[in-house]
């Protein structure tokens, strides 16, 4: 049995799909019982945890499980503090890193060596935009100021115990290091310090099946490495069968996505006929920052080569995903 800490989240519930697919049996853990419903119907079985409670560990089995999937924290995407008005350091930490340890303990406890998680690929923002692929030993190099600072420091936390409960404990954990994950979800409206705000994406695609033109502020060949949410799922399924997983991941395209090109191919998808036209605003500024990480260590332990690395291909397959149907409740989730 494999275990998926933080199932009914946009990444875990493509992560319990493709484990089922590959024939685990597999039990989710969330907080969203709308959602573990549907990840029962997909055939999981479900149990309503919070990672911060100790107490909640007892809900889980003790025996016949071959390692966990942690995707349960708090991102700033889904955090509504306005920092200028609430500082919610302490959460960060109380879910990020002590929720972590909960997990960790029950696994020690319990025998369960393998527990891979997530960190923040802001922990290299120094590195961005500098022309070279990051690797994993690029040192960490990030600000201290504004919404995702105390994120990244609190995953930074989460790593670092993770890797003492490995020296110590002689565990295998790892952690993947992504980027902007792409896929259907409910992330088509994410908070900025505490603000709601449409993503880029999203905004871009309404755009496009809507007609309306579709505006680049600043660079528009920016460029900057992004994932889909299918390969970041079977990334996790193929890190959980490998002994050789231990550690820190990019887990990444491997390739660097023109803004342009992605603005043409969301036309080409999801509005061919709608005539959006891509207006430049040079004179706008764009904060999108540019990045590229190196692929080779993931292909190295468990032979992970991401397979959307063609913006068209992946959103040929995001439509199809959409318009399915299927994963309605996910992206309804954020209003339950």
């Amino acid at each position: 049995m494999v275990i998926v800490i933080g199932a009914t989240g946009f990444i875990g519930m493509y992560t319990v799909e493709a484990l089922l697919n590959g024939g685990k049996k597999v039990l989710a853990t969330g907080r969203n019982d709308v959602l573990g419903r549907r990840l029962q119907e997909m055939g999981a079985e479900f149990v309503n945890l919070d990672i911060t409670k100790p107490e909640d560990f007892e809900k889980l089995p003790k025996s016949g499980v071959e390692g966990v999937i942690l995707l349960a924290g708090l991102l700033p995407a889904n955090a509504k503090a306005d920092l200028q008005e609430n500082e919610n350091a302490a959460d960060y930490f109380e879910v990020n890193v002590i929720g972590a340890i909960h997990v960790l303990e029950y696994c020690r406890k319990n025998h369960i060596n393998k527990v891979i998680g997530s960190c923040s690929y802001s922990d290299v923002s120094g590195a961005w935009g500098k022309g070279y692929p990051i690797t994993e030993e690029e040192p960490r190099d990030f600000k201290f100021t504004g919404d995702h600072a105390v994120y990244v420091i609190s995953k930074n936390a989460c790593n670092d115990v993770m890797e003492y409960y490995n020296q110590q404990h002689g565990m295998s954990c790892a952690w993947f290091r992504f980027p902007p994950v792409y896929g259907v979800g409910p992330h088509g409206t994410i908070y900025v310090n505490g603000k709601a705000y449409k993503s880029g994406i999203a905004t871009f695609i309404d755009n496009a099946m809507q007609g309306r033109d579709i505006e680049l502020w600043g660079d528009p060949h920016i460029k900057r490495d992004i994932i889909y949410v299918k390969d970041v799922a079977r990334a996790y399924a193929m890190a959980l069968n490998s002994d050789k997983t231990y550690g820190l991941y990019n887990m990444t395209s491997g390739t660097q996505l023109d803004l342009e090109e992605q603005a043409k191919a969301v036309i080409e998808v999801f509005g061919p006929k709608a005539g959006s036209r891509i207006i430049y605003k040079p004179e706008k500024a764009n904060n999108t920052p540019s990045f590229w990480y190196s692929m080779e260590k993931a292909e190295r332990d468990f032979g992970f080569v991401p397979q959307y690395t063609n913006y068209v291909d992946m959103m040929k397959d995001y439509k199809q995903e959409m318009e399915s149907g299927r994963w309605d409740d996910l992206v309804g989730s954020r209003r339950k």
